[in-house]
């Protein structure tokens, strides 16, 4: 699989925090779409992340943390779905791309179980995070595209 390192950007996200069970994510997904909607923040515009605090098969389903979010160029004012204002910090990261189901994300894993272990790197400060190329209801899931970011210590100058 091939991986590339890359400088990510600062980026300023709007962001619905989902704190438990991983099955219940459609629910704060669901949330998370009738905040773009009420905001007319379509799946085409801005991008889409995931920031996954917790590994799903490491964690106890009631400790699983994970922020959907979106892109934005202003602060978030408060609103009945709670989304709020985060950052996604500039930092160095290793990128590998997964296509197809987002149900089981197999670049996060060859990232972190094979690649880092190999690659004489090691973790940064901030958790992975999924970039969901593209999103929307007329994505087929065999044609998603995920970039997935495993965040690195930087290198000393």
């Amino acid at each position: 699989m091939p991986v590339h390192i890359v400088n990510f950007p600062e980026t300023r996200v709007a962001a619905l925090e989902h704190h438990g069970p991983e099955s219940q994510t459609y629910q704060s997904t669901m949330k998370f779409i009738e905040w773009r909607q009420a905001n007319r923040i379509g799946p085409e515009q801005g991008n889409t992340y995931g920031i996954h605090y917790t590994d799903p098969a490491n964690t106890i389903p009631e400790d699983f943390r994970l922020d959907i979010c979106v892109s934005v160029e202003h602060e978030v004012p408060q609103n009945p779905q709670g989304v709020i204002n985060k950052i996604i910090p500039a930092c160095r990261c290793a990128v590998a791309r997964h296509k197809g189901s987002r149900d089981h994300v197999s670049a996060a894993e060859y990232l972190v179980y094979e690649w880092l272990p190999a690659s004489g790197e090691a973790l940064g400060d901030f958790p992975i995070f999924f970039h969901y190329v593209n999103v929307g209801p007329n994505v087929p899931e065999h044609a998603m595209i995920t970039d997935v970011y495993l965040p690195l210590k930087s290198k000393s100058a």
